[in-house]
């Protein structure tokens, strides 16, 4: 991370890094862990993997009835964090949460396997379920309620959009000289790069 070969734009690069974690074989490059403010102004984190990356944000899908949903419901502002260790590299993105688009909702629905879909309907994320039977059978029940039709995405499913406020990247050196760079948007289309003390 020489300051005079920074790249001008973050988005491009965290997608470099995303492909360059891709190819050793990690087994889920795409995941970040999503950090929220529940509406008693408790803080929680989980892990979520990225279905979507451009200019406007990095997108998750999730169903909105569940703790993370209703967190950011009460506050629509959120932390992602990618870590990936092999690469001795991190980024962190923070932003505003918004819902994408009913259509962008549907269309990546259809694409995930129907016992996906099925378990979006049965699943009641985050409540108590007395046992593992009771999860199954609620999984048997959707199988049969869609049996030989297409399976909709349920209307507590869809996506969030964390929005590009602040980005950072940071790399590991020896010593703890670590290298971060933060991103903040500039207002008229670009971005205003800084360094960090690591």
């Amino acid at each position: 991370m020489h300051d005079e070969n920074l790249p001008s734009d973050p988005v491009r690069w965290l997608k470099e890094w995303l492909t360059e974690a891709e190819h050793i074989d990690l087994p889920n490059p795409g995941a970040m862990t999503l950090c929220t403010v529940d509406p008693d102004g408790r803080p929680s984190a989980r892990t979520v993997l990225l279905k979507g990356l451009d200019e406007r944000g990095a997108v998750f899908y999730t169903n909105r009835l569940s703790r993370k949903g209703r967190a950011l419901e009460a506050h629509s502002q959120a932390a992602l964090v990618f870590h990936w260790d092999l690469l001795l590299r991190q980024v962190v993105i923070e932003g505003q949460v918004t819902t994408v688009s009913e259509e962008e909702s549907d269309a990546y629905f259809a694409t995930r396997p129907r016992a996906s879909r099925l378990s979006a309907w049965a699943s009641r994320q985050s409540e108590p379920v007395a046992s593992r039977a009771a999860l199954d059978a609620a999984a048997e029940e959707m199988d049969r309620r869609f049996e030989g039709q297409e399976v909709p995405r349920p209307p507590h499913w869809g996506g969030y959009r964390v929005s590009l406020q602040r980005i950072e990247f940071w790399e590991g050196r020896p010593f703890r000289m670590h290298d971060r760079i933060v991103y903040i948007p500039d207002g008229q289309g670009g971005w205003r790069r800084q360094r960090l003390f690591p």
